[in-house]
């Protein structure tokens, strides 16, 4: 399945109209302090923390509601807000999403004491030092749940494309709220995606999707699971599904992706290596892209995949961090780049790009060659001589004529190719680590700018006469293939029409 289809779904998403969906479950403010740690306090063996400054996100539940509304989808939002400050930091952050992102939030709550807030002491930038945790664990009373159930059923009424259960355990996603919910979406064939907590699941039974990571499915199973072993894995996520009458299980594997479990269908779906910067909400973002992209009819494993590249976006970023769709769709358009050997993405570069990819190469140590041409109609001669300046040192950089300049050389019927195509040529073969496109009739000026260890040069020339052969290390001529050029070739083709 190529990387191509996950751009395909994300274009033809991204022109649809929103789908809707509610979300039940937990919120939180999730506070970062940020501080330095510069030294022990004489007074205990203990850090003594400077701050620095502070934010504060949309946490539990509201997470899942950010990456929603980031992706695009208008959000019902059932939740229970404190009756203290922190509430109304709360409110505006939820506000703030109707101002910035694609979707739309409504949120219908239910209030008690304390707004939930989970405090993070990062020290030196990125290192979580301690975590403070403010919160009043209460359930919905049978008035509030009747509610909730009335307001559900009304949006049921209407257009309703999914509903994730996000339950942290404080309270909102009893296991009767849980039963009610999913009973109700059943009978008007909306699917429940859940965010399980605890190990009793059977308050999940019928959901759509449940979506553990290992240590919940090992709650789940009642057995430590090891997230190295795939088939013990899959099998006790095959036992829980089945033994909680869940529809479909979706484990996440940190580092190693996702596993899918269905009746028909059981996949892992690998994640591409990143560097982690902070794990923080990452579930979060899971279940609200399943279940987004499963609203529009794409299937498990795309958006299993989907899943796993939004994940792989909001990990490199510090704290709990929503996608934004523009964010996914940026990453599959370079994965498809960088997954074909015709990319753009991948070897060609604009001469500022090449300036910088030439210094890396230098301070590598590496010994950068340089050649150039036209290679309008690529031929074996072509091949031969970009082998051999291959070898001249450890890494080849090819200067391509762009159209105009061809046109300047040889004519208003060349090129044949576009520099586009020429380029995808030169790009493909293994002995060329980049190519540079320049609009000059010679490529001097881009030489001045690279000044490469070696320039190679094919044919009769003397290294004085050489465009640019100043600014190179040293310049090395070789012979070139008889009977082998583009414009013989082309001579030809023309002869015989």
């Amino acid at each position: 399945m190529s990387e191509a289809t996950l751009v395909k779904i994300v274009e033809r998403v991204e022109r649809l109209s929103p789908c809707t969906v509610a979300v039940i479950g937990d919120l939180m403010l999730d506070r970062y302090l940020y501080d330095s740690v510069e030294r022990i306090s004489p007074e205990a063996p203990i850090p003594v923390v400077k701050f620095q400054s502070e934010r504060s996100v949309l946490g539990g539940a509201g997470n899942v509601v950010a990456n929603l509304c980031g992706l695009g989808a208008d959000v019902k939002f059932f939740a229970q807000l404190g009756d203290d400050p922190e509430a109304r930091e709360v409110l505006g952050l939820l506000g703030a999403l109707n101002d910035r992102r694609r979707g739309s939030v409504e949120l219908f709550p239910s209030h008690k004491e304390t707004t939930t807030v989970k405090t993070r002491v990062i020290g030196n930038g990125r290192q979580q030092m301690m975590r403070l945790d403010h919160e009043d664990i209460l359930p919905l009373g049978p008035e509030l749940e009747g509610e909730l159930l009335s307001r559900l059923s009304g949006l049921g009424a209407g257009r309703l494309d999914a509903v994730i259960l996000s339950d942290y355990g404080k309270g909102m996603c009893s296991p009767s709220v849980c039963r009610r919910v999913i009973e109700m979406c059943r009978t008007r064939h909306i699917p429940v995606f859940v965010d399980p907590k605890g190990a009793d699941w059977g308050r999940y039974a019928g959901a759509e999707l449940v979506t553990p990571n290992v240590k919940e499915l090992s709650d789940a199973a009642g057995v430590s699971i090891s997230n190295d072993e795939d088939e013990a894995l899959a099998a006790q996520a095959r036992k829980v599904r089945s033994s909680f009458g869940l529809n479909n299980l979706l484990v996440t594997r940190s580092e190693k992706g996702s596993t899918f479990v269905g009746e028909q269908e059981c996949f892992d779906e690998p994640s591409q290596a990143v560097d982690v910067y902070d794990v923080s909400g990452a579930g979060d973002t899971v279940i609200a892209t399943v279940a987004f992209f499963r609203a529009y009819g794409v299937d498990w494993r795309n958006c299993c995949r989907l899943s796993n590249a939004a994940a792989q976006v909001v990990i490199g970023r510090a704290g709990t961090y929503p996608i934004s769709y523009r964010e996914l769709k940026d990453l599959c358009l370079s994965r498809m780049e960088a997954s074909s050997p015709f990319s753009a993405g991948q070897k060609i570069f604009d001469a500022a790009a090449a300036v910088r990819l030439v210094k890396e190469w230098k301070e590598q140590g590496k010994k950068v060659v340089f050649t150039n041409g036209c290679f309008d109609v690529f031929h074996a001669g072509h091949v031969d001589s970009l082998t051999r300046a291959r070898a001249l040192g450890d890494r080849l950089l090819v200067g391509l004529n762009s159209d105009r300049s061809v046109r300047n050389l040889k004519g208003d019927t060349r090129p044949i190719n576009s520099e586009q195509n020429r380029a995808a040529v030169l790009a493909a073969l293994e002995c060329v680590d980049a190519v540079v496109i320049f609009d000059e009739n010679t490529p001097e000026r881009l030489l001045s700018l690279i000044r490469p260890d070696v320039l190679v040069k094919g044919g009769d020339y003397r290294p004085e006469r050489i465009a640019g052969a100043a600014h190179a290390g040293r310049v090395e001529i070789l012979p070139l293939l008889p009977g082998l050029s583009s414009t013989s070739i082309i001579d030809k083709l023309r002869e015989n029409e």
